[in-house]
C-alpha cells in the first residue's frame, strides 16, 4: 500500500453529526483521501478508516467528545485508492443552540515521523 505523506500546511477538517455521518469536509481532506465531497458528505467518516486501527482508540474518541471533551490522538487512515496516511487529530464537541444539534469537528495535521512510530508502537499493544 501506498501511503501519503501530508505536506506541513495541509490541514484537514471534516465535520460530522452524533452518528459519525461527514456533513462537511475542506478540500485538504478530500484531496488526501482521494474523495470528492459528494462522494464524502452522507457516508460514516468510518469510510476512511484503516484496519491497522484499533476499534477501541474509536471507543476513547466517541467516550469523550459524547462527555463534551475536545479528543486528540494519532489515527492511520485510509484513501479511496487503498493507500494510507496518518494525522494528528483534534475533535471537537460542537452544539448548535438554534438548530438543537450536536456535532464533531474533526481537524487533522501532519504529525512528525516519530510521533508516527510511537503511535503504531502503541497501538500494537491495543488487543
Amino acid at each position: 500500500m501506498d501511503e501519503y505523506i501530508l505536506r506541513s500546511d495541509d490541514f484537514l477538517v471534516s465535520q460530522t453529526n452524533e452518528k459519525g455521518i461527514i456533513l462537511f469536509a475542506n478540500d485538504d481532506f478530500c484531496k488526501v483521501a482521494g474523495y470528492s465531497l459528494d462522494e464524502l458528505v452522507g457516508q460514516p467518516h468510518s469510510i476512511v478508516r484503516h484496519d491497522d486501527m484499533p476499534r477501541s482508540a474509536f471507543e476513547d474518541l466517541w467516550n469523550t467528545v459524547k462527555a463534551n471533551q475536545v479528543w486528540h490522538g494519532y489515527v492511520k487512515n485510509r484513501t479511496k485508492s487503498g493507500g494510507f496516511y496518518w494525522v494528528y487529530a483534534t475533535v471537537y464537541p460542537l452544539y448548535d443552540e438554534i438548530q438543537k444539534i450536536r456535532t464533531y469537528l474533526s481537524c487533522r495535521r501532519k504529525p512528525s515521523p516519530e510521533e508516527i512510530t510511537q503511535a503504531e508502537q502503541l497501538y500494537r499493544t491495543f488487543v
